[in-house]
């Protein structure tokens, strides 16, 4: 693994972290309705879940999905329904600490869960083992280096997506500006679902 190897993949993991996607609209969302602190360990399982995913892609997973087309499609559709119900559940929160809404911010371990559900998440491990394994005594060395690219990418780049959304909450002082802040994240959120399937 050279040093070209690494660059490489920083380049790919800011790329697949850091650019929009359903991750990052949720975190936005919650930075905005639920502030830096609650919002933290939603962003701490985004950032362990892809390592996570990773792992179970990397123990040999990965080839069924090019043998058996069926089981990506069956992937791609359950966790696009998914995705829809949590891009609704966004669109239809209220103003924070409004009693109705009754919103919270995801826990560690939905975020870490919610990477198995994300058809862009599996996109992202399918790639990584595609594009960056080693043969031989390097495959489990290139793995894990890529499992810890993702972690070490994921928290800085999310965490601005959070900052972004609590920024965004900061400036929104009437009910009826919240409804369309999360009516708009909702909608973005929703509007991954069809980036998913091209």
């Amino acid at each position: 693994m050279t040093i070209e190897w690494y660059a490489t993949l920083f380049g790919f993991a800011v790329l697949t972290c850091g650019t929009p996607g359903p991750n990052n609209l949720m975190l936005t969302a919650s930075g905005a309705n639920f502030g830096v602190r609650r919002t933290f360990p939603h962003l701490l399982g985004v950032a362990f879940g892809q390592p996570a995913l990773q792992i179970v892609l990397a123990l040999g997973l990965h080839p069924l999905f090019e043998r058996f087309p069926l089981l990506r499609l069956g992937l791609q559709i359950f966790g696009s329904l998914y995705l829809l119900w949590l891009a609704w559940r966004v669109a239809i929160a209220g103003a924070p600490g409004d009693p109705a809404s009754r919103g919270r911010p995801l826990t560690m371990l939905e975020g870490l869960g919610f990477q198995f559900l994300n058809p862009k998440a599996w996109m992202m491990g399918i790639s990584a083992i595609s594009l960056f394994s080693q043969e031989g005594i390097n495959y489990w060395p290139s793995q894990i280096a890529v499992m810890i690219m993702f972690v070490v990418v994921a928290l800085p780049t999310c965490f601005v997506w959070v900052l972004f959304g609590n920024q965004l909450g900061n400036w929104i002082s009437s009910e009826q500006g919240w409804r369309r802040l999360n009516g708009s994240l909702g909608v973005l959120t929703a509007l991954c679902v069809v980036m998913l399937w091209y």
